[in-house]
């Protein structure tokens, strides 16, 4: 290839034109049967004996060979398990990855630095080895062999560099339509799926008023007659379909919210009433559930709402304390910025949330450690004190307890 005469270079030059338009013109598919012909192009442009397109695979600190030259020797790189390259092992395409520097030489049986196998099972004499950047980082090599000593030439090197940059390029491509075929699929599947939650949600409200005077004629039955083990079993199965009706609820303000119908009733409201109201309906006999704060403090906005969210946060604080241990709740003002806020704020001694999950926490259908719902109670408590020009922030340490801290204007 060195001894070209000029036209065999106009030729050639052509042939590197074609090769670049084919490669730009490959289908956003499969990352390995793309990366195949990726090889298969440039070992037929250059001429060579084999081409790779290694990529570094994390799980096993190796580096790949996702795409390979349909060729006598490719063929025999995957019989003899070479077309995959432990980092620690060395030879020079791990050099090359490691280093980010290209290679090239003609006289790869000579070199003590390369693996056997590459020298005296395949055969190779003559190798170019260049970076591979996928995506803004070095990804792995593409790297070009021949069975013939001094090959190649700078001019290859060059072009290869060159070339490698549009490997990536494709690669890239094909991994970005994977991932929005993947969010696609994902994004359609949920959306089927609460499409049916709410049509079910629906449905069982409508069953849930029938059910819920059965019991109330249940109730006052056995208070009549004192019956005082059906009273207690009717007092179960009201508490029970209490938390069925929340949770019916929130799949119904869930579909609310992704329609543009969930709204507020602001008016003038003592929070720190609810707040004492939510502490007495939920204490139990296994926490102390303290109230701290001001005798009484007006503020404007949706008490049912509120009592929504005070009630989430305190279940998860009472779900998640060990026995024994008291729950907080303090009520506080602040003033910012000239404004006066209230600072609602339940406290927990349990074992803490893990960090990695802070980041989600208040994402639809995120559930916490040991949480068994369906991950819409804080994800809406977040969005309900944003409604009120508020918001929602949580504090957590492993070992530590979890503090959530709900801040609303007194008058939004």
């Amino acid at each position: 290839m060195n001894a070209a005469s000029p036209e065999s270079q106009d030729a050639r030059r052509d042939r590197l034109f074609q090769a670049l338009e084919s490669l730009l013109a490959l289908p956003a598919a499969e990352l390995r049967p793309t990366l195949n012909r990726v090889s298969l192009l440039i070992s037929e442009l250059l001429r060579a004996d084999k081409v790779d397109v290694f990529l570094f695979e994390r799980s096993t600190q190796c580096l790949v060979a996702v795409g390979t030259s349909d060729t006598p020797m490719g063929r025999l790189q995957k019989a003899i398990g070479l077309d995959r390259m432990a980092l620690a092992n060395g030879g020079r395409a791990v050099q090359v990855y490691e280093r980010e520097q290209p290679f090239m030489t003609g006289r790869q049986d000579e070199d003590p630095e390369e693996l056997p196998g590459i020298k005296h099972r395949l055969g190779v004499k003559s190798s170019l080895i260049v970076p591979l950047p996928i995506g803004g980082e070095t990804r792995g090599v593409l790297g070009v062999v021949s069975a013939q000593p001094d090959f190649f030439s700078q001019d290859d090197l060059r072009f290869l560099l060159a070339v490698a940059g549009w490997v990536g390029t494709v690669a890239h491509r094909v991994e970005l339509a994977r991932e929005l075929t993947k969010l696609a699929t994902r994004s359609a599947r949920r959306a089927a799926a609460e499409e049916l939650v709410t049509v079910l949600a629906h449905d069982m409200a409508n069953h849930l008023m029938p059910l819920r005077a059965r019991i109330e004629l249940i109730q006052r039955r056995a208070r009549r007659d004192d019956a005082r083990d059906y009273l207690r079993d009717a007092d179960g199965a009201a508490q029970s379909l209490k938390a069925l009706s929340r949770l019916i609820n929130d799949l119904l303000d869930l579909s609310r919210l992704d329609q543009g119908l969930f709204t507020l009733r602001p008016q003038p409201m003592d929070v720190v009433a609810l707040a004492k109201d939510v502490a007495s309906s939920m204490r139990g006999p296994n926490h102390d559930l303290q109230y701290r704060g001001p005798e009484e403090l007006v503020i404007v906005a949706d008490p049912d709402r509120l009592r929504q969210v005070l009630e989430n946060l305190v279940a998860n604080a009472l779900k998640h304390s060990p026995p024994g241990l008291s729950v907080g709740l303090d009520v506080q003002t602040r003033t910012r910025a000239e404004e006066r806020w209230v600072c609602i704020r339940v406290s927990d001694q349990g074992p803490g949330i893990p960090p990695d999950m802070l980041d989600t926490l208040f994402e639809r259908f995120a559930r916490g450690p040991g949480s068994t719902g369906l991950g819409l109670g804080l994800y809406l408590a977040r969005r309900i004190a944003t409604a009120h020009g508020g918001t929602l922030e949580v504090t957590s340490a492993p070992g530590e307890g979890t503090r959530f801290e709900l801040t609303l204007p007194e008058a939004p």
